[in-house]
């Protein structure tokens, strides 16, 4: 049975789908998966072994150029490309209007969720199967379960791996134990002070951890070097391809890191990963793994250097321990 996902973003929800795509492989080894994906988060599909052809998709380029040629003609490729797979069952796992047209563009049946459960319920409109799962769950078990329902077996939600591996390559940073500072985020108010960050890059050194950073845009660069500035020991790696960070990250100790899609990928490679969250509330999208935790911000808003370290290396001690 030949099967396309469609989770076309963002990077947190599309690492919350592996575990799904792990169990339906475990499951029913007879599937072979294709994905549909936003371009900027192809990387990111590729690192799980058992996903076929990648489609890209440029929702949010294409609607800043509608009236464009260029815009139809990808378009016009990608539902070619689509309906080349013909594909036994196209699988919506996103649940949004934008994501239901992708899915109609393979012309092959389409299964999501039922009215009750979408994101956007008058996607439903477009599926031909219609399951039922409760939202009141994290967005992994949401998942877990409507692949279980769409393709015929039980998820056994007892146990969580999402069957990613680290890209092959040379490491970026070649220290014994490095901890990943995972600073950038896209909100301004999801952000750690940057004196936050330069505390816990001393503690790290204290403890000797090799600290770790790197940046996307300007403004995170600014903050990469003033944890490089203020503690010298710390490697800020420049501006990388995400399957280049994504390997940074894969041969770390340990990850603290901001409420960003990049920590959720921390979490996702079975790292020792603490989350801080400031403003927003990690509920029922939050980073998932064996050894990953949420910090959230007390009344006065903060999380300390210290109990993220604490932390840390608590999970690490409980990940060693388990060895």
């Amino acid at each position: 049975m030949k099967v396309l996902i469609v989770k076309t973003s963002s990077m947190g929800d599309v690492i919350h789908t592996f575990p799904a795509v792990q169990d339906a492989l475990n499951a029913r080894p007879d599937m072979s998966f294709d994905w549909c994906v936003e371009e900027a988060f192809a990387n990111i599909v590729a690192l799980h072994p058992a996903i076929g052809t990648i489609h890209k998709v440029a929702l949010r380029r294409w609607r800043k150029q509608v009236v464009s040629s260029n815009t139809w003609r990808e378009g016009a490729a990608l539902r070619h490309a689509l309906r080349a797979g013909h594909y036994d069952l196209v699988l919506d796992a996103q649940g949004l209007l934008k994501s239901a047209f992708v899915a109609k563009l393979a012309g092959a049946p389409i299964a999501g969720f039922d009215k009750a459960s979408a994101r956007e319920p008058s996607a439903t409109v477009f599926y031909d199967q219609r399951y039922g799962v409760p939202r009141d769950m994290h967005a992994i078990e949401r998942t877990r379960r409507l692949f279980g329902l769409a393709l015929g077996y039980e998820p056994d939600l007892s146990t969580l791996d999402s069957g990613i591996v680290v890209p092959p390559g040379a490491p970026l940073a070649q220290a014994e134990r490095t901890a990943i500072l995972l600073h950038g985020t896209s909100r301004e108010d999801k952000k750690w002070p940057m004196q936050d960050w330069i505390e816990t890059a001393q503690l790290m050194v204290a403890s000797r951890f090799s600290p770790v950073t790197t940046w996307s845009n300007d403004k995170e660069r600014t903050v990469a070097e003033a944890i490089g500035n203020a503690v010298p020991e710390t490697l800020v790696v420049p501006k990388s391809p995400l399957s280049d960070v994504a390997r940074l990250i894969g041969g770390a100790t340990l990850v603290v890191g901001a409420d960003t899609g990049l920590t959720h990928l921390a979490a996702a490679f079975g790292l020792p990963t603490v989350a801080i969250f400031l403003t927003t509330e990690p509920g029922l999208t939050g980073p998932r793994g064996p050894f990953a935790s949420t910090l959230i911000a007390g009344e006065n808003g903060r999380v300390t250097p210290r109990a993220a370290f604490e932390e840390a290396a608590r999970l690490l001690a409980l990940k060693d321990g388990r060895a």
